[in-house]
């Protein structure tokens, strides 16, 4: 049939249903939502918010090609995998890392799509028609996880783009040209401090941001900012103090009192999690339990068992004598009763992470329930121990913060001690309650320090040997940016050993 036929055919029906036809063919699908006819109403506006929250689950997606939160804890050299394919994991442990590893381009791809959708809603939501204090509430959580992706971008591979407005085809800014780190750290600042005058408050046990999750982040963000690589020192120190100071004074959280309350489901978004990436079982199940079981040792319902990651032996060693953190089942776990025989005790070959094990999931349901946790009140306790010690050295405050991590720990309590001898000792409760958290490579660039696990001394990161007998160059104190977004954008500069 020919083109005419079929032209005369539809003309024909057309004429015949009269505005019927007339009506299809000029009505809009209003099932197809766009900027102009979505931003409308209230509910428009809380999910346009949840949005950007989705942003944060995709790195910690893992299966037998690794994941990419195992990115910066590689990086430490503190952390040992069993999985052969997972190559990126090799290429970051050996420090051989390239702009083609995947982990990397996770980050960069999902945290800006994240920044997308929070400069979507902090333009759009101002005009809906709704409560007031519930849109200020709205927007202070896209102000928040904006700072949130940007804190990690920034640290992860300096200069980088800073994008505020949504972007268009025609944009000026579809092709970005990088900002200074400083830039980007004083645009984080400023989105805190909105949020933080947002009225949110101090807890939310639905998992949104909360106050106390704002200030706790800006208390972060100042204490690597008087850091490397912008150096700004004491003042900075002092904003951090005070800022994790009022996370302590508001008492709202509180340490757990026991370790496994770190990885219980029913302790989601309480006391201790100030802030977490937000899972349910058989909806949006936790999904990096195969990668921190051992690798086909039959311990667990799920079918695969990948030994993606699991501690280094000397880092676990390099614990205190009588460290309760050390012990079977706490932090770390060797042994485990084999999924089909549970009067079996298997020998697992290693130190694999206990503290983020599903104990449910791996012995019932192969569907874990657990949050991952962003922001936990003992990271709070030790910023403000180390920040205050900066600024005026030892003191009942700073001992007490330090000492409440010890004392859970079972550990003597620090005392007498000067402010360099207290400012290591902190520096080390940091690297073994938070290890394996994504934090630990953090605290090596901003402090340009790594633990010597041999010796028990921190010493220069440029230039210490990881347990593997790789020597950390200066390019380590970033990731490379993807090659794709190099590649396709003109206006970016590889980062320097790249």
């Amino acid at each position: 049939m020919n083109n005419i036929k079929i032209l005369t055919i539809v003309t024909i029906i057309c004429f015949a249903i009269a505005t019927g036809c007339s009506n299809f063919l000029d009505e809009a699908d209003k099932s197809n939502f766009t900027e102009e006819n979505y931003f409308t109403k209230p509910e428009h506006a809380r999910s346009a918010i949840n949005s950007i929250y989705a942003s944060m689950r995709e790195p910690l997606t893992s299966g037998f090609g690794g994941g990419a939160w195992m990115m910066t804890e590689f990086a430490t050299g503190l952390a040992e995998t069993d999985l052969g394919q997972a190559v990126n994991s090799y290429y970051i442990k050996e420090l051989n890392n390239t702009s083609d590893n995947t982990y990397g381009l996770s980050y960069w791809t999902n945290y800006y799509k994240g920044i997308g959708n929070a400069n979507l809603s902090i333009e759009k939501i101002p005009t809906v028609v709704m409560d007031e204090t519930e849109k200020k509430q709205i927007l202070g959580e896209a102000h928040f996880l904006r700072a949130f992706y940007y804190f990690h971008l920034v640290r992860m591979f300096g200069n980088i783009p800073l994008i505020t407005e949504p972007i268009s085809l025609n944009s000026p800014q579809l092709l970005p040209k990088q900002a200074a780190p400083e830039e980007v750290y004083n645009l984080i600042v400023s989105d805190l401090k909105i949020a933080e005058n947002a009225g949110l408050p101090w807890l939310d046990q639905t998992g949104k941001v909360s106050l106390g999750a704002i200030k706790s982040l800006l208390a972060q963000a100042y204490l690597t900012m008087a850091g490397y690589p912008l150096n700004k020192g004491i003042e900075y120190f002092t904003l951090a103090a005070n800022k994790a100071k009022e996370v302590i004074d508001s008492k709202t959280f509180q340490l757990f009192d026991s370790y496994y309350s770190l990885h219980d489901p029913a302790k989601k978004n309480i006391e201790e999690n100030i802030l977490m990436i937000q899972y349910k079982t058989q909806v949006i199940p936790s999904p990096w339990q195969v990668s921190v079981i051992p690798y086909n040792k039959n311990i667990s319902k799920y079918a695969d068992e990948t030994g993606g990651i699991y501690a280094n032996k000397s880092f676990v060693e390099s614990f205190e004598t009588g460290d309760l953190r050390t012990q079977e089942k706490e932090f770390f776990y060797t042994t485990y009763s084999h999924e089909s025989n549970p009067n079996q005790t298997v020998q697992l070959g290693g130190y694999f992470i206990y503290k983020l094990f599903d104990e449910a999931a791996h012995k019932t349901t192969a569907n874990s329930d657990l949050n991952w946790s962003l922001i936990r009140y003992a990271e709070v306790l030790l910023t403000y121990a180390e920040a205050q010690n900066e600024v005026a050295g030892p003191s009942t405050d700073v001992y007490n913060a330090v000492n409440d991590i010890r004392k859970r720990a079972k550990l003597k309590e620090l005392k007498n001690l000067n402010q360099a001898t207290l400012r290591e000792a902190i520096w080390k409760e940091r690297w073994h309650e938070l290890c394996y958290e994504n934090k630990t490579w953090y605290d090596m660039v901003r402090l340009r320090k790594a633990l010597n696990i041999k010796t028990q001394q921190f010493e220069k990161y440029i230039g210490h040997k990881f347990p593997n007998g790789a020597t950390v160059t200066e390019r380590e104190l970033l990731f490379p940016i993807p090659t794709a977004e190099v590649r396709n954008n003109k206006n970016l500069k590889q980062n320097e050993g790249y």
